[in-house]
């Protein structure tokens, strides 16, 4: 079986992180070499995950929580970043990395890396899933995720840590019941802190749903105007050929629920066509067996937004744009002609269209220009096409010439041409909604429904 990450997340079919069920992979079925010890050792170090570091983008440890009593040296940090060094890009190295000391599971997350240690045999899943919560609480509790924000806000981080994980298991990654433990961080907060010397934003009051049978759901909540939205997000992944064959074209997507209901409320969705689904993945709040034999969603909600479950889409035949690059270079200089174009029309209109490349080192200077939209060649040499939405009178094109370096009459390494764009109102999937049910309720609540497809890995070889 094949870990696969998306955007941080772990995706692996039929494995729910948090209803247990882990045992689906071992360390040695992605190819890592269990560290020999003894029955002593074994007795010793019976964890789950030893030790948390966040680094930055240069590689510098930013934080470091120690789980167990067995220390874990920073020496491994060093060791982990010569190996994303010598790879050139840390995001090319597995998700699961065997050092001479520790099994190492690493997530990134907008140059941030998670980094966890073990030394004993565990489920491969489990340690990268608990850095994805990790990741997605901090980004929830400080807006975004960067190196300032994380030693602004060190205190409220530890603590949130000190929260989620106990002795190396996971313990409490609800984000409802960590915000009823740990106030996220504020301007008055701040305030207060500064005025009374105590830094610390933990709650004198356990959660009521810590002892709930539904830990996700805080404890009986009211609205005066009970409401549910539910979106439907997909992202497109395509590779079309230097030939124009499209050679792999599937979506990924999510539905995103943001609940505002009284009570405890019990909720049933159910779509046209779930049979296009694949590799689907859930909240805990989903009962598995009414999906198993109806293929119909029935959950108590969280409050607030949260994921509902993930899915993909595979094998699709077409894709909403085209994008036809051509390039021919002769006598130390290259010409470079892109065209941009509907391919098969969504029935809705498709903007914030952006396409990107690098340029290669081989290149000295480069005129571009557009017909339409703005071309920007960044500091790091990436050329960016903005075009918006694309025009009824005309084909969106850009043209230019490329300089080489002295000694080189053709261009050999020719650039791979990214894609970035946004569909409102429809799923390109196929995917649709066909009712959601709500009960227990003390009156009629409001329901609305969106769908979302932008571009994910959109890439066209040239």
């Amino acid at each position: 079986m094949r870990v696969e990450l998306r955007n941080g997340f772990a995706s692996c079919c039929s494995c729910f992180f948090s209803s247990g069920v882990f045992g689906l992979l071992s360390l040695s079925t992605v190819n890592v070499s269990p560290q020999k010890l003894s029955l002593t050792d074994l007795k010793e170090k019976r964890k789950m995950l030893q030790c948390i570091f966040l680094l930055s983008d240069s590689g510098e440890v930013m934080l470091e929580k120690q789980l167990t009593g067995q220390r874990v040296d920073r020496s491994i940090c060093v060791w982990y970043w010569e190996q994303a060094i010598s790879q050139g890009d840390s995001s090319k190295l597995q998700p699961v990395i065997a050092s001479p000391t520790h099994y190492l599971f690493q997530v990134l997350r907008e140059g941030i890396t998670f980094l966890a240690c073990t030394q004993v045999e565990m489920p491969p899943l489990m340690g990268i899933e608990f850095l994805c919560r990790v990741a997605d609480v901090l980004t929830d509790y400080l807006g975004s995720l960067n190196e300032d924000l994380i030693k602004d806000n060190f205190v409220i981080v530890y603590e949130l840590l000190d929260e989620m994980i106990d002795n190396g298991f996971p313990l409490t990654t609800e984000p409802n019941i960590l915000r009823e433990m740990i106030a996220p961080p504020n301007l008055v907060n701040k305030m207060l802190s500064v005025v009374t010397g105590n830094s610390s934003n933990m709650s004198d009051t356990l959660p009521g749903a810590t002892s709930s049978l539904i830990p996700w759901r805080t404890t009986d909540p009211k609205y005066a105007h009970n409401e549910v939205y539910v979106d439907l997000v997909e992202e497109i992944d395509s590779i079309i050929n230097r030939d124009g064959v499209l050679v792999k074209c599937e979506i990924y997507g999510e539905v995103q629920v943001n609940s505002h209901l009284s009570g405890v409320p019990d909720l049933t969705l159910s779509f046209t066509n779930p049979a296009i689904l694949d590799d689907v993945r859930f909240h805990p709040c989903v009962r598995f067996r009414p999906w198993e034999s109806q293929q119909i969603l029935s959950f108590v909600p969280p409050d607030g937004q949260f994921k509902l479950m993930s899915y993909r889409v595979r094998k699709l035949k077409t894709s909403p744009i085209y994008v036809k690059p051509q390039l021919t270079s002769n006598a130390g200089t290259c010409r470079v002609s892109v065209m941009v174009g509907i391919r098969n029309d969504p029935g809705k209109t498709i903007d914030s269209i952006t396409v990107q490349f690098q340029l290669p080192p081989c290149i000295l200077s480069a005129d571009l220009t557009s017909n339409h939209g703005t071309v920007n060649i960044l500091a790091n040499k990436t050329c960016s096409w903005s075009i918006g939405r694309i025009p009824k009178d005309k084909t969106p094109s850009m043209s230019g010439t490329l300089v080489l370096e002295t000694g080189l009459e053709r261009l050999h390494v020719f650039p791979t041409f990214e894609a970035s764009f946004r569909i409102m109102g429809v799923a390109l999937s196929g995917l649709q909604i066909d009712k959601l049910d709500l009960r227990n309720l003390p009156n009629r609540p409001y329901k609305g429904f969106r769908a979302l497809t932008k571009a994910g890995q959109f890439e066209v070889r040239s």
